[in-house]
């Protein structure tokens, strides 16, 4: 999987501004980056959680 070029992130922009507007864009934006915290947050506390599992057994 490659990465993101600079034409295919001005793409993604544009049809965002077409599909949703130029109102709603800083909306849509806080969002997404509110949902990506929460995903990023939950993840971290799951590999917490493995590390203290991990701990325990060693412990037993």
């Amino acid at each position: 999987m490659g990465s993101l070029g600079m034409g295919s992130l001005l793409l993604i922009v544009f049809a965002a501004l077409l599909i949703f507007g130029p109102s709603k864009l800083p909306q849509l934006g806080k969002a997404a980056g509110n949902t990506l915290r929460e995903f990023k947050n939950a993840t971290k506390g799951l590999a917490d959680d493995d590390d203290v599992k991990e701990k325990k057994e060693e412990t037993k």
